[in-house]
């Protein structure tokens, strides 16, 4: 959220013409090495979260759940690989256009990749996010209704991941994704909360348990 609102003043569409896209940059170094520094911070939590979930739905017994799991600890993976190609290409984006007077075509193909790696990014977090939706509701650790938030949002974000040519394009089929990918803030405060609930509980029960033996 802090890097949509930092890079969404005045930031070009995936459509705008090269040379407003290259004044921007140009214009605009700072803003774009903090929305880019913000996904370096972005992976590490994203990883360390479907890490937790993993374990702790592990240490909750059965095979219920065990596959969604794991489903969303790879498309996880696939969406960190997929986010940090999108960041490298921003900032050799920005970097180059500190240096050029007018856009190139090694420059608008760095702005190409970088939009298409933004576009195959929304059904990589669509399938994190339903993997954990699922995983989490199998487990018992939420109520239905996050189940149903998380398919819903995860649902939107991989419609708009479907047309990723059209998105990387500057489509406003993008907008289709925008509430699943606000699904995916909820979802994640949400289920966060509880998952803290039920770790703690977790442990008190281990400790009680210790105590008896």
């Amino acid at each position: 959220m802090i890097e949509n609102l930092v890079v969404l003043a005045g930031a070009p569409a995936y459509s705008a013409p090269i040379k407003e896209v290259l004044a921007f940059h140009e214009g605009h170094p700072v803003a774009v090495a903090i929305a880019v520094g913000m996904e370096a911070l972005n992976v590490p939590l994203l990883l360390g979260f479907l890490a937790g979930l993993h374990g702790l739905t592990g240490r909750r017994g059965g095979h219920a759940g065990a596959d969604w799991s794991r489903l969303a600890m790879a498309a996880g993976a696939c969406y960190s690989a997929v986010v940090m190609t999108y960041a490298v290409l921003w900032d050799g984006v920005v970097l180059a256009a500190g240096k050029l007077t007018e856009p190139t075509p090694a420059f608008e193909l760095a702005w190409r990749m970088h939009a298409a790696a933004f576009a195959l990014s929304l059904p990589a977090l669509s399938t994190t996010l339903i993997g954990a939706a699922l995983a989490t509701h199998a487990k018992r650790l939420t109520p239905r209704w996050q189940l149903l938030f998380g398919v819903a949002g995860g649902g939107l974000l991989l419609a708009a991941g479907a047309a990723s040519l059209a998105v990387a394009d500057g489509s406003a089929f993008l907008f289709v994704g925008v509430p699943g990918y606000f699904a995916w803030i909820v979802w994640v405060l949400a289920t966060g909360v509880r998952l803290v609930r039920a770790r703690t509980a977790d442990r008190a029960d281990g400790a009680m348990t210790s105590e008896e033996e």
